[in-house]
């Protein structure tokens, strides 16, 4: 199979759609989370993303990317007036509506009327989860970067509570989202179920040869 090269000065002048296609696919699978939120009048709204990623672990922070000045701009206004969100892993089984959840709604229109996603809620709290995601975080807002190359914000949030399917659990607390039926994207238009190859130990020099779990047979 032969490589091909494209330069920076080609992929300026690509078609928009094209660069927008070949960028958000070459560097490799991204996460699929549902953003839940509510605007202080109660309004609800959900939208995907694929920047969602692990900032840290004590504390527990997550950050994700997000443009105010286009969609999902109802995400950045509800997330900034209420304080609190929620991160709901995307499942094999509601990908159309997660995708469809992109679409450029107004903010009198909320997302879970207008795709077959349901909202559901939790130990009493008003931010809006998704049913059935296997694995759900609530969030809190605690600050943003202004990225000046693009106009991109990179918003910063911690972990409040976890919700999760029992059976995703190991007893070393790691969650198995293959179980889950969670997926991942690819590109813009891409959706993808991961399947687990193997489970090693922690890296250490020597390194070790023993691993936790086999490799399955993929069909």
């Amino acid at each position: 199979m032969s490589l091909i090269r494209i330069d920076r000065n080609e992929i300026e002048k690509m078609d928009k759609i094209q660069r927008l296609h070949l960028i958000n696919s070459c560097t490799g699978f991204k996460s699929a989370n549902l953003i839940g939120t509510i605007s202080n009048s109660g309004q609800s709204n959900v939208a995907i993303f694929s920047s969602v990623t692990h900032l840290g672990s004590d504390p527990a922070l997550i950050g994700f990317i997000i443009r105010p000045s286009f969609t999902p701009r109802n995400t950045y206004v509800n997330l900034k007036e209420y304080g609190y969100f929620s991160v709901n892993h995307v499942y094999a089984d509601i990908i159309a509506g997660a995708h469809q959840s992109s679409a450029n709604y107004t903010s009198d229109e909320s997302e879970f009327d207008q795709t077959q996603l349901e909202a559901v809620y939790h130990g009493g709290c008003p931010v809006p989860f998704v049913k059935g995601s296997p694995v759900k975080l609530l969030c809190k807002y605690l600050n943003e970067y202004l990225i000046e190359e693009n106009g991109c914000m990179h918003i910063i949030a911690s972990i409040e509570a976890i919700f999760y399917e029992e059976e995703l659990i190991d007893e070393q607390m790691h969650l198995h989202l293959e179980k889950g039926k969670v997926v991942t994207i690819s590109g813009i238009k891409g959706y993808l179920q991961p399947v687990l190859l193997k489970e090693f130990t922690r890296a250490t020099i020597p390194p070790q040869a023993d691993i936790t779990s086999p490799l399955p047979q993929i069909p």
